[in-house]
């Protein structure tokens, strides 16, 4: 759907108040691009509006003001019933809960999005152990996530992400509640299907592992974005 040399991801001067006791700037007029393939990773203090711009990224939330493209796809002027089309075939969430449903093994847990899809059962079962056979883990393929380690729901969690290949997958906090230990496997994961798959991964976190690993960091501060910094051997930061 993104087509070459364009950008996948898109956000100009994007706003979101949430009215409370007291107003909320969540987001305070972000701009910026991310292209496919982008290993990025979005930080600052809590309540700097990291897991906000997340959710107007996947269409779960609608900011007040400005405009957010995906794959060429305008979400701020989709209706409701088509945004989650959208996000049924091209976006990938993976929640700091896990959130893999509990009466399901991990293979069926992994189908159930392209089930939602209407894919065909045989090749929805294969290409589940085929993502498991990739990342060691088909040994797990029968078991149910209350059977399994933080870390290996975590990592579960993510295959059933990229399932589907969408184009974008959105993690929110992924390993913040996970060990340095199995936080690492699960980013050794991630990087294989970035470098492999070409998947495009916008993580919010505090996790210094997290932030090293990016090759593109985005600072958030009182919603605003403060810094923008490609990461690696020649990298320089992105004007703002």
């Amino acid at each position: 759907m993104c087509e070459p040399n364009m950008a996948l991801v898109e956000v100009q001067h994007v706003s979101k108040t949430y009215h409370d006791h007291v107003d909320v700037h969540a987001l305070n007029d972000v701009t910026l691009s991310l292209g496919k393939g982008s290993f990025a990773a979005v930080t600052g203090p809590s309540g700097s509006g990291k897991t906000t711009l997340l959710n107007v990224l996947g269409g779960l939330d609608r900011p007040d003001a400005g405009r957010i493209q995906i794959a060429g796809v305008d979400l701020t002027a989709t209706p409701a019933d088509q945004l989650a089309d959208f996000r049924l075939h091209h976006i990938g969430f993976v929640f700091q809960a896990f959130n893999l449903l509990p009466v399901l093994s991990v293979v069926e847990n992994l189908e159930f999005i392209p089930a939602l899809q209407g894919i065909k059962t045989e090749k929805r079962r294969q290409r589940a152990r085929e993502l498991l056979n990739v990342v060691g883990l088909a040994q797990i393929s029968g078991k149910r996530p209350n059977d399994l380690s933080g870390g290996q729901q975590q990592r579960v969690a993510v295959l059933r992400a990229i399932m589907t290949e969408p184009e974008l997958v959105l993690a929110d906090e992924p390993t913040a509640n996970l060990d340095s230990v199995n936080a690492a496997l699960l980013l050794d994961m991630m990087e294989q299907l970035n470098h492999d798959k070409g998947v495009t991964f916008v993580f919010s976190t505090h996790d210094p592992q997290v932030m090293q690993r990016a090759h593109r960091l985005i600072r958030l501060k009182d919603g605003a974005l403060i810094a923008d910094e490609l990461q690696g051997p020649g990298a320089n930061a992105i004007s703002i």
